[in-house]
């Protein structure tokens, strides 16, 4: 047999499952697009989870002269109901500027804080290393600007007492994640079953109707592209990630 090359791990199952997580992205949908599976898997196994938007989609049409307050209100209500359908404990939107988002220090500020109040043992993002997808395509550019905020958030900025230290004068101390989740990966380590939650994924993305035109068409690729990951598990569907272990359980060794 021969064996993968180093820059393409082979995915593999693994138990490890967060008490509590959180997913940030860039748009409303995204999450959707993304490991809404998986966090759909998470919850219903007892874990409490809380959705990050960091913007609310306002640029996200095909119409020039559309109120973009007008169309980031409809995709809040948008995520809002795809988000009770996952099952999340409830969005935050950060309403930063859509199509112009920026790993600046505002931005992490701000996610900090998401992080310190929740206190999430993992966390969800895109995976800021993907430029260029195999199969052709360019990554989004907010999605690899909310994906680096969100490693920096992590670490050192979420466990470092003195990283915004109004936020740990207010009450809001230092936090430990311990893991990160990088979806929408080139370098996929990990693969999760998720024959049983795939179809509420799938719902989660049909609340999105303002972007969603060909509904049927996207649940045919969603599922094949489930089953394509689920093949190396032998299940019916599958979601990938490439994870970055920051800090070990104390019944594990390293990574």
């Amino acid at each position: 047999m021969t064996e993968p090359a180093p820059d393409a791990p082979t995915a593999t199952d693994h138990a490890w499952r967060p008490a509590r997580f959180m997913v940030i992205v860039a748009h409303p949908d995204d999450a959707d697009f993304g490991p809404a599976a998986t966090a759909a898997r998470w919850i219903d196994a007892g874990s409490q989870a809380w959705l990050v938007c960091c913007t609310s989609g306002d640029a996200g049409g095909e119409d020039p002269f559309a109120d973009p307050l007008a169309l980031a209100a409809i995709r809040e209500t948008e995520q809002d109901a795809a988000a009770a359908i996952v099952g999340y404990a409830g969005v935050s939107y950060l309403h930063q500027p859509d199509g112009a988002l920026a790993n600046d220090l505002a931005l992490r500020e701000q996610l900090v804080r998401e992080i310190r109040t929740f206190k999430p043992d993992a966390v969800f993002a895109t995976d800021p290393d993907t430029l260029f997808y195999k199969g052709g395509g360019v990554n989004h550019t907010d999605h690899r600007a909310a994906g680096m905020a969100a490693v920096d958030a992590v670490y050192p900025a979420a466990r470092n007492p003195m990283a915004f230290p109004s936020l740990a004068r207010s009450g809001l101390a230092a936090h430990r994640v311990r893991r990160l989740y990088l979806f929408w990966s080139e370098r996929s380590d990990v693969r999760l079953d998720v024959s049983a939650t795939l179809d509420r994924k799938i719902d989660a993305l049909r609340a999105h109707a303002s972007q969603i035109h060909d509904p049927a068409g996207l649940e045919t690729r969603i599922r094949e592209w489930a089953a394509e990951e689920g093949a190396g598990l032998g299940v019916a569907a599958a979601e990938a990630f490439r994870v970055i272990v920051i800090d070990d359980d104390e019944d594990e060794g390293p990574g």
